[in-house]
């Protein structure tokens, strides 16, 4: 039977008493486990200012992770591209497809992925702002075009170069471009889930066929939380509570560490936001996981789903003292379809009860959702 082609999104996020480059090379362990197991992307996300995000320099972590893997396609989700001028994102993009041929992504985003002083020190110019966003896709795609005789302005490396473009959202305004220009749309239902239903129906009633697409392709983002059992899984998802209330409330700060029972400490209002927010997540045993993707998948009928959080763990949780590095050890290892994931944690298991004691395991870093505000 055909499955739903599954990738990943990683935000290098970098754990509490860990640092950047920790969270760097965790990235690239993942993307390599990724790629063996026949992920169909990796995609990694531009945020600004966010101590607990080291994917700042997006399309050099892009260049790293296509370096050490070989199959699979590497790219953004996504580039916000208020940040930037276009002629500059199609020479990195260019750049990036020229050494890796046929297998960079490029997503969009109208969003700052920061807060607004932040925003204001990346801008080009003073003028650049998201209502500027359809006219920027507009032009990127100029840029990528073969050169015309007699172009004084060219994109090199860049011009002539077959980079997909994604429009990237999580509101209608998002599916409505992505139809009018023709391009795959990815919706941000990892983190922000409200618009879903409609966003999918718009974007495919109006869609229009364009070069690089016939027909309609949604991605959706979808949040993986494992364990061997329910109680364990929940746990692990305090991480993304934690994170997720520490960014609405403005306490930027690194990935924190489970915190057992920290959801029903909120008050009311904070869990109902929690649970709107993070609804497209499946938190639970193998089984549990499998139940809650393929549900997902017969309502929605996405053409990929994008992994935003995948975490699998045993009894594995472990604290140094405290004068040590202070690491979550959680196996975030990578899923090709929905049936693999109870295989998956059982040779988990089996893996960390054959090591022997005292020995710890290298693993990736956790891939956290932190909401980016796209449109």
């Amino acid at each position: 039977m055909n499955r739903t082609p599954i990738s990943i999104l990683d935000l290098a996020p970098v754990p509490e008493a860990s640092d950047v480059g920790t969270s760097l090379r965790n990235t690239l362990d993942l993307a390599r486990h990724a790629d063996r197991l026949g992920y169909d992307r990796y995609w990694l996300a531009e945020h600004h200012n966010m101590p607990g995000i080291a994917s700042a320099a997006t399309s050099v972590v892009i260049g790293q992770v296509a370096a050490t893997t070989s199959r699979i396609r590497v790219g953004a989700g996504g580039i916000m591209l208020p940040n930037h001028a276009p002629l500059q994102i199609a020479e990195q993009f260019g750049t990036l497809n020229a050494l890796y041929p046929g297998r960079i992504d490029l997503g969009l985003g109208r969003a700052p992925g920061t807060d607004m002083a932040t925003a204001r020190a990346l801008r080009r110019t003073l003028n650049s702002d998201v209502d500027s966003f359809p006219q920027d896709v507009l032009e990127l795609q100029a840029w990528f075009q073969p050169a015309e005789e007699g172009q004084r302005l060219r994109a090199v490396p860049g011009e002539g170069q077959n980079v997909p473009l994604w429009i990237l959202g999580s509101s209608l305004y998002g599916a409505q471009l992505a139809a009018q220009l023709g391009l795959p749309y990815a919706f941000a239902s990892h983190f922000a889930p409200g618009d879903l239903g409609n966003a999918i129906r718009v974007y495919r009633e109006t869609f229009r066929p364009s070069e690089q697409l016939d027909k309609p392709y949604v991605m959706l983002g979808y949040n993986v939380i494992a364990a061997p059992t329910d109680r364990e899984a929940r746990d692990l998802a305090t991480s993304i509570q934690q994170a997720f209330v520490n960014l609405r409330t403005g306490r930027f700060g690194k990935f924190p560490a489970p915190q057992p029972g920290y959801f029903e400490s909120l008050d009311p209002a904070a869990q109902a936001v929690l649970d709107q927010a993070l609804a497209c997540s499946a938190v639970g045993s193998p089984e549990t996981v499998k139940t809650r993707l393929d549900a997902f998948i017969a309502e929605h009928q996405p053409d990929e789903l994008a992994e935003a959080e995948v975490q699998t763990g045993d009894d594995r949780h472990e604290h140094r003292d405290e004068h040590d590095d202070h690491q979550r050890v959680v196996p975030q290892l990578g899923l090709r379809r929905p049936d693999d994931l109870a295989q998956l944690v059982q040779d988990l298991a089996d893996e960390q009860h054959e090591r022997p004691v005292g020995t710890r395991q290298r693993v990736p870093a956790l891939p956290v959702v932190l909401a980016r505000g796209r449109a």
